[in-house]
C-alpha cells in the first residue's frame, strides 16, 4: 500500500521532480489519510477541493512543485474560507491573499486546507476553537498545543508535507514540541504579517512547521523576505538561502543551556541535560547560563498581548463580517476586556508602559547572554502535552505552558523546536528550543540540524521512534 504522504517534504520533492512520484499518487495517498484521520483528530476546518488540479499546474522548476502545505486558518486565502477558528468569521471568504500564502503559491506550493487553532489564536491548546478541539496524533487523549495546534497536528499525522503556523509567544514552537515535530519561529520582521489576522501586532511571526529541519528551511525560503508594499515592519533586506546553513560543523560554537529550575520540570530538565553530550561530541562548548526568571515574561506578554488584542479585534463589529461582537468566544471577550482596561486612562502607565519597560529588560538580558554564547538552548515547554480538558477553569493555561519561550518572542528573536525525547509508553515528545540573536536564523538552523541528524528523536529520520 502506497503511503507517500508520510514522506518528508525534501524526499517528496526529489521524487516528484525526478518523475519517480506523480502528483496523482501523492494526492491520492493524502486523500486516503485525511479521510481516515481528519474527522477524529479535527485538524482541517476547510479542505481545498482543488488540490490535485492546482498541483498539476505547477512547473517542475518551482521550489515546492505542487507540494501540499497546510495553512493555519488565520492566514487570509483568496476564495478559500478563513475563520480564525471563530464562528464570527464562519462565512468569511477573503478577497485577497496574505503575503505569505501568495509567496507560497508563487513557489509552487498548494494549500491542502486550513487548519484548526485556538479561536483568534488565543490559547496554547486548540481547546478554545469554536469548531472543537484538535487532538494530538501522537496520542489522541492529549492536546496538540496551540495556537497553531492544527498545523502541528497536520504534520505529525502526515496530513500534509509541511504547514504554516504563526507565533505570538510560543504558538509555533510549543505545539511543535507537543506533537513531536519541528517548528521554526523566525526573527520578528523576517516574514510579512500582511493578511494574517492580527493578534499582537508587535510580536506576531509567521513560521513553518515541518517534519525535519531541512523541510522547515525549504518552506521558510519561500515565505521570507521584504514586503515594502504591505508590511512596514518587515525587513527590507533579502532573506538568505536558509538551506545553506544545513550540514555545518558545530566546532567552536558556544552554547548556553538555560536550566529553569521550576516546579514540575525535574524530568524535563534531566532529559535536556542528557543531550549536552551530543553537542560536546560535535565540537561545541556547553555550559549552564543564567537568564531572567521566565515568570516575569508571563506578566509582560499578558499585558502587551491583551492590549494589542483589544485594538486588533475592534474592527470585528458585525458590519463587515455578518456576526456582531456577541459571537466572540469567552476567551476573546476576556482578552478584549483586560486589554481595554490596561490601556484606559490612569492605568496604561501602571500596566502597559511598565510591561514595555520590563520587555526591554528581557531584550537587554538576551543581548548580554549573546555576548558570551552563540545560541541558547532550553526546554520549549515545561513538560509533555497535557490531557484534553486540561484548560478547563485555567485562565492562564497558555501563559504557563509558553513561559519558557515567551521572553524570546517578546524580544523578537528567532527560535526553533526540535524533539529531544520520546516516551514510548505515551507516544509523546519533549521539545528543545534553540534561540539565537535577531536575524541569526543561521545559528538556530545549524545547531538544530546537527542535533537532529545525530540523535534518534526525529520520527521521520528514525522509523522506530514514532
Amino acid at each position: 500500500m502506497s503511503r507517500t504522504n508520510t514522506l518528508t517534504l525534501k524526499t517528496a520533492l526529489t521524487s516528484l521532480k525526478s518523475g519517480d512520484l506523480s502528483h496523482e499518487t501523492l494526492y491520492s495517498d493524502l486523500a486516503v489519510a485525511i479521510a481516515a484521520k481528519n474527522s477524529a483528530l479535527n485538524i482541517y476546518l476547510t479542505l481545498n477541493d482543488q488540490m490535485l488540479s492546482q498541483a498539476k499546474l505547477q512547473a517542475s522548476s518551482t521550489q515546492l512543485y505542487g507540494a501540499p502545505i497546510a495553512v493555519k486558518d488565520n492566514f487570509c486565502t483568496k476564495n478559500l474560507r478563513t475563520t480564525a477558528a471563530s464562528k464570527l468569521l464562519e462565512n468569511f471568504i477573503p478577497q485577497y491573499e496574505s503575503t505569505v500564502t501568495k509567496k507560497l503559491k508563487a513557489a509552487g506550493g498548494v494549500i491542502s486546507g486550513k487548519t484548526n487553532l485556538d479561536a483568534w489564536a488565543h490559547g496554547s491548546s486548540t481547546e478554545t476553537s469554536d469548531y472543537g478541539r484538535t487532538l494530538n496524533p501522537r496520542n489522541p487523549g492529549y492536546l496538540p498545543g496551540g495556537s497553531s495546534g492544527g498545523s502541528a497536528a497536520a504534520v505529525a499525522a502526515d496530513l500534509c508535507l509541511a504547514s504554516l503556523g504563526s507565533e505570538t509567544a510560543g504558538s509555533v514552537r510549543q505545539p511543535a514540541s507537543w506533537c513531536g515535530v519541528v517548528g521554526l519561529k523566525p526573527t520578528y520582521g523576517r516574514v510579512s504579517r500582511h493578511g494574517v489576522i492580527a493578534m499582537a501586532t508587535s510580536t506576531d511571526s509567521p513560521g513553518p512547521i515541518a517534519k525535519t529541519v531541512e523541510d522547515a528551511c525549504l518552506v521558510l525560503n519561500t515565505i521570507a523576505g521584504p514586503d515594502p508594499t504591505h508590511d512596514s515592519t518587515c525587513n527590507r533586506e533579502p532573506a538568505p538561502d536558509f538551506t545553506s546553513f544545513l550540514g555545518q560543523s558545530l566546532k567552536g560554537l558556544k552554547i548556553g543551556v538555560i536550566y529553569h529550575d521550576l516546579e514540575g520540570m525535574e524530568d524535563t530538565n534531566a532529559r535536556l541535560i542528557q543531550q549536552i553530550e551530543t553537542f560536546k561530541n560535535l565540537g561545541a562548548s556547553v555550559e549552564l547560563a543564567k537568564a531572567l526568571d521566565p515568570h516575569y515574561a508571563i506578566g509582560v506578554y499578558t499585558v502587551v498581548q491583551r492590549a494589542e488584542v483589544s485594538s486588533n479585534l475592534a474592527k470585528f463589529d458585525g458590519i463587515r463580517f455578518g456576526h456582531d461582537r456577541d459571537t466572540f468566544g469567552a476567551e476573546a471577550k476576556r482578552r478584549i476586556m483586560l486589554g481595554t482596561f490596561t490601556l484606559s486612562k490612569g492605568y496604561s502607565d501602571k500596566y502597559y508602559e511598565l510591561a514595555q519597560k520590563v520587555r526591554t529588560l528581557f531584550i537587554e538580558d538576551f543581548n548580554k547572554l549573546f555576548q558570551k554564547y552563540d545560541v541558547l538552548i532550553s526546554a520549549t515547554s515545561p513538560g509533555f502535552a497535557k490531557k484534553i480538558h486540561s484548560t478547563d477553569g485555567q485562565a492562564m493555561f497558555g501563559e504557563l505552558e509558553d513561559m519558557l519561550v515567551e521572553a524570546s518572542s517578546v524580544s523578537g528573536l528567532p527560535g526553533i523546536n526540535v524533539p529531544y525525547f520520546h516516551d514510548k509508553n505515551s507516544g509523546l515528545y519533549l521539545g528543545m528550543n534553540i534561540t539565537a540573536p535577531m536575524w541569526r536564523e543561521d545559528l538556530t538552523i545549524k545547531v538544530a540540524d546537527a542535533f537532529e541528524k545525530n540523535t534518534p528523536w526525529n520520527s521521520w529520520r528514525t522509523p522506530n521512534a514514532s
